[in-house]
């Protein structure tokens, strides 16, 4: 996801020759992985949580996991900037891949007309009533492999749901690097 749907950076261990125009934010995934691109300097991650019945779910935290840490890449970084639109950020939450234990900590958000105040944990959802949450995740000094963690609890049951791409989310450094 990009930052108000209009600016990404990308490194791409690659000529610029060698790559093609940068695509729509939605067209993104496919583009990156055929140019074995990493996110540069900050990935945004957004995820709908909801309930599967009117019974209520309690998201008690967010936890970050830094399961990989290097020295930021060397490679060219691309940028994605086609215009902006609208920015909607119900639940936003940012963390600092550079800290030795990363938290993902409650930010104000804005929806397009007012600011929305940040909150803390928990939040209540249910299958009618979701939560959007969408977090920054940034570095400057390294190439990190990362995933979050959900935690909640819903009458005497609880659990934990791991937030990834399939793999850790993967996100390198950009100071320095040629745009």
């Amino acid at each position: 996801m990009w930052e108000n749907g209009c600016d990404h950076r990308y490194l791409v261990d690659r000529e610029p020759a060698e790559v093609a125009r940068p695509p729509v934010e939605q067209d993104a995934p496919g583009w990156a992985r055929a140019h074995g691109a990493v996110h540069g300097g900050t990935t945004n991650v957004e995820v709908t949580v909801a309930g599967r019945s009117s019974r209520a779910v309690v998201l008690r935290g967010l936890q970050v996991r830094v399961v990989g840490r290097q020295a930021p890449l060397a490679w060219p970084a691309f940028a994605m900037e086609n215009g902006c639109g609208g920015s909607l950020t119900p639940r936003a939450f940012s963390v600092d891949l550079d800290m030795a234990r990363p938290l993902a900590r409650p930010t104000d958000g804005h929806d397009g007309e007012r600011p929305l105040p940040a909150v803390r944990f928990p939040y209540r959802v249910s299958a009618t009533d979701p939560e959007v949450l969408r977090v920054n995740a940034r570095t400057v000094a390294c190439d990190c492999q990362w995933y979050l963690e959900l935690d909640w609890v819903s009458g005497d049951r609880l659990g934990t749901v791991r937030i990834d791409d399939g793999r850790p989310f993967r996100t390198s450094g950009l100071k320095g690097r040629p745009e």
